[in-house]
């Protein structure tokens, strides 16, 4: 039996500074294929539904390819010749917890079947066969007639389906060796015990007109002894030969895998196992998907990613977790891990991954359910997808561009709605300190014509002092010392257009409401189970329980019948991996799935308070509900709004600082996160004896102008206020954030626009230069240099300290130049790099000539008094 060993390391201090990382996974799996020649023919085409083919040829080991109807030369996805696409094994697990951050590891290897045998690729024509083929292949098999799914829809299959069946074979094995080199065609097995083998199926479906649904399910692990082997052989394959040499004979029938000898077919499953010295098994907990790739395709997207664009050599965990401090930064990374273990991250930690990409080669597959999976990109010819479990289940996407691509995602997944008007109209202002503070600063913003949106106060439920800083109290009540006059002041911003950012000061303790309501998450002894978080422990709410929805959502609405119109749904990352809840689910994949419940409670509560107000919001587009959250995976934009990076340091630094808020505004966006962006400035201060980041005044300027064309535009004074420099430090922050204020409020007309776009068709506001020039080479070799906004603007950020240029690289397959807004200067040139003044306050941007929204920006620039 494969254990799984849950190791906490909240309390522990003093750690290892560089702890290990994702490689502590098995780091690959290689076999063989085979196909039986009598059943499986030579060369074939089957219909995929109406619009999709799936071709067999039997050269060169045999392979799969699938291709779309209207481009049937280029493949969307096809197996290696001679190689093994299904593999499974049983693998004992360690999960390393720490406040939020998480690691699995591979541990010893109990079975493993690397090589595969295709018996049957058969077509099921009507709905009634589907059931019918279905339930005849599993039926001495109850294991696979649960996880594999029947279709009874006829709408949900565009028939006809295709289902390949056939064996998973190999040698049962235990050996450390495999976390190491990882398992390979060429690895001997000794064949002293039993040998192992498995049934698997696969399923092809048509899903949408662009678009192939897959499912894998692997039957439990069948052991047979060498003597049955022998006994009970029968069967064709082509690639089959026995040979035995003397030598062989000594080694006690040693397979070399790399071409299996003295393998054939086990024609009977029904082997008794009994006299074995083995336990009878469990299923596998280790499926892998092993496919083609070119040498030079680039793979994007895999949900919020912060360090890199093109993940082709990477190996890419799907897990919600802490993004870390510093995520290989330093020193910060390590001192947060010496500190705390793990604090630090590394460059794969995110609060929203994604099991998604799309590639170069206009290729992108996702995968359903919640599973813990590695996407292994490290080989040039080949993807390996590792998932923890036992069936897998996604989606085979096609499309002509990138565009394309994220329409066709995201009309599976969901798409964000439309924002209220109010929240990308002007500054949400992010700052804290009370009443006085807010007047005192919404005095000077008047003074200064600054046009505001919103102030966001984050202290409304009070503060406290923690290890890292000032830290809330989460009890979602107003502090009524701290905010006296709370009614008051929110009705004097609301006669302004002003909206706040957070209710009445009704005493409760909602801790302890939760729990007689028996609504949080348990430990194993049926407790609340204290999530330790920072300097202090937290209950967390159980979303699988039926009345925690009911329950939090009138709080929430009580908070906005207050006159509060936007929210910070913050966490949902953090969900122990050896939690029990309500629904008894597996902790480890509702653990994924935990942050999409946290969207939907609150999505709930906005369309609910929509449907109650309706006639209220159609006199007024203003009063619509707003939350941003910073947790997220595959199907977070179905029920989130908007969502915000999390908590960057304020730094220079590209894996965790004011580069890697680009790279996480433009891979989210690949991923359906069409609305997205970061605090200004950063949030994580640290202010120690050896070690000390602050905001200083430079990087707070520059990214304001950065921020300026990204979705919403919101200040964040950090979790250490009084070390960093603020918008309203002095003269020159106040003016340079009045500014960049007007310069995000002159493309309103066209974030209205793009923001109807993306409801539609889940293209994102801020756009990698991959999505519109994918042809283009040198495009693919840019992360955080530059983005587009829309189709229409080219940003080029300074995100250097000390830098007055910067070197704008123009795409190549543009029909029109592009011209300087600070200038007037005309960059015709394509497929070049030009150096570009950017002193502060002039960002390098650039607007399409002949373009109507260029130049109705450009006027409203002149109109601001900015140009």
């Amino acid at each position: 039996m494969a254990i799984l060993k849950i190791t906490k390391k909240h309390h522990k201090r003093f750690n290892n500074p560089f702890p290990s990382s994702v490689s502590t996974t098995i780091p690959y799996v290689q076999g063989s294929l085979f196909f039986n020649s009598k059943r499986v023919p030579s060369d074939q085409t089957f219909s995929i539904g109406t619009d999709f083919h799936l071709s067999w040829t039997s050269n060169n080991g045999g392979h799969l390819s699938i291709s779309h109807l209207s481009h049937q030369t280029r493949p969307i996805w096809s197996t290696i010749p001679g190689q093994a696409f299904v593999s499974a094994a049983l693998v004992d697990t360690e999960v390393e917890e720490s406040r939020g951050s998480f690691l699995v590891k591979d541990k010893d290897v109990h079975l493993v079947c690397n090589h595969q045998t295709i018996e049957d690729i058969r077509v099921i024509e009507d709905i009634s066969q589907f059931d019918h083929h279905l339930e005849c292949e599993v039926a001495d098999s109850p294991c696979v007639s649960q996880g594999l799914e029947k279709k009874s829809d006829a709408q949900e299959i565009h028939l006809p389906t295709l289902m390949i069946t056939g064996r998973l074979f190999n040698m049962s094995k235990k050996s450390k060796r495999f976390q190491k080199h990882g398992i390979q065609a060429t690895m001997q097995f000794e064949a002293k015990g039993p040998s192992v083998y498995a049934r698997y199926w696969v399923l092809f479906n048509q899903k949408g007109n662009h678009e192939v649904g897959f499912q894998v399910k692997i039957e439990k692990p069948n052991f047979v002894s060498r003597n049955q082997v022998s006994k009970k052989a029968s069967g064709v394959y082509q690639g089959f030969k026995r040979r035995l040499s003397n030598r062989k004979k000594r080694l006690d029938w040693c397979w070399y895998l790399s071409r299996p000898r003295g393998f054939v077919l086990v024609s009977s499953v029904e082997e008794e196992i009994g006299n074995l010295d083995i336990p009878k098994p469990e299923e596998f907990n280790r499926v892998w998907l092993t496919y083609a790739s070119d040498e030079n395709e680039r793979f994007y997207g895999f949900g919020e990613q912060f360090s890199h664009m093109n993940f082709k050599g990477k190996r890419v965990p799907i897990f919600v977790q802490e993004q870390g401090i510093g995520r290989g930064d330093q020193p910060i990374t390590l001192a947060a891990n010496l500190i705390s273990y793990r604090a630090g991250g590394d460059w794969s930690t995110t609060y929203a991954p994604s099991p998604f990409y799309i590639t170069s080669k206009m290729r992108s597959v996702c995968l359903e359910g919640y599973d813990y999976t590695v996407f292994d990109l490290t080989r040039l010819d080949r993807v390996q997808i590792q998932i923890h479990g036992n069936s897998v289940e996604g989606r085979i996407l096609h499309g002509n561009s990138p565009c394309e691509l994220i329409e066709r995602s995201t009309e599976s997944i969901g798409r964000l709605p439309e924002l209220p008007e109010w929240i990308i109209s002007g500054a949400i202002v992010g700052m804290q300190g009370g009443t006085d503070a807010v007047r005192h600063i919404w005095d000077e913003l008047r003074t200064y014509d600054v046009p505001v949106s919103a102030f966001w106060l984050q202290d409304w439920v009070g503060q406290r002092e923690t290890l890292i800083g000032s830290q809330l109290w989460w009890n979602w009540e107003v502090d009524a010392q701290r905010y006296w006059g709370w009614k008051e002041l929110i009705k004097d911003l609301s006669s302004q257009n002003i909206k706040v950012d957070k209710k009445q000061n009704k005493r409760r303790n909602l801790f302890e409401e939760a729990k007689k309501l028996d609504i949080l998450v348990k430990d194993s002894n049926g407790n609340p189970y204290m999530v330790p978080n920072t300097a202090f422990d937290v209950g967390m709410l159980d979303l699988t329980h039926p009345k925690t929805a009911t329950w939090f959502k009138q709080i929430l609405r009580e908070m906005v019948d207050d006159g509060v119109r936007g929210w910070m749904a913050d966490f949902g990352e953090g969900l122990p991996v050896d939690a029990v809840l309500y629904s008894g689910e597996d902790p480890i994949s509702a653990h994924n799935r935990y942050p999409e419940l946290w969207a939907k409670i609150n999505r709930e509560l906005v369309e609910e308070w929509k449907s109650s107000s309706l006639d209220k919001v159609k006199e007024d587009e203003d009063e619509g509900l707003v939350f941003f959250m910073r947790a997220g995976f595959r199907d977070s934009p179905k029920w989130g709004m908007l969502f915000w990076e999390g908590d960057q340091m304020v730094s220079w630094q590209t894996n965790d600082g004011i580069k890697s808020s680009v790279v996480g505004l433009l891979s989210s966006g690949i991923s359906g996160y069409a609305f997205n962006h970061s605090d200004i400035g950063g949030y994580c201060t640290v202010n120690l004896p050896i070690v000390k980041y602050r905001r200083s005044e430079e990087l707070l300027l520059r990214w304001m102008e950065l921020n300026s064309f990204t979705t919403v535009f919101r200040t964040h004074e950090g979790n250490k206020p009084s070390c960093n420099s603020q918008f309203y430090s002095n003269h020159q922050t106040m003016s340079h954030f009045a500014r960049s204020a007007k310069v995000y409020k002159a493309w309103k007309f066209y974030r209205i626009q793009l923001v109807k776009e993306a409801a539609q068709k889940g293209l994102p506001i801020c756009r990698h230069l991959f999505l519109h020039y994918p042809d283009d080479e040198c495009v693919h070799r840019l992360s955080y240099q530059q983005f587009l906004v829309g189709s229409e603007f080219l940003v080029v950020p300074v995100l250097d300290k000390g830098k007055k240029k910067v070197k704008a690289y123009f795409p190549l397959g543009e029909s029109s130049s592009w011209i300087h807004i600070w200038t007037g200067k005309v960059f015709s040139k394509q497929g070049r790099e030009e150096w570009v003044e950017a002193p502060i306050g002039y960002p390098a941007v650039f607007v399409k000539v002949g373009s109507q929204v260029g130049e109705t920006f450009l006027n409203n620039l002149r109109s601001l008094g900015i140009l």
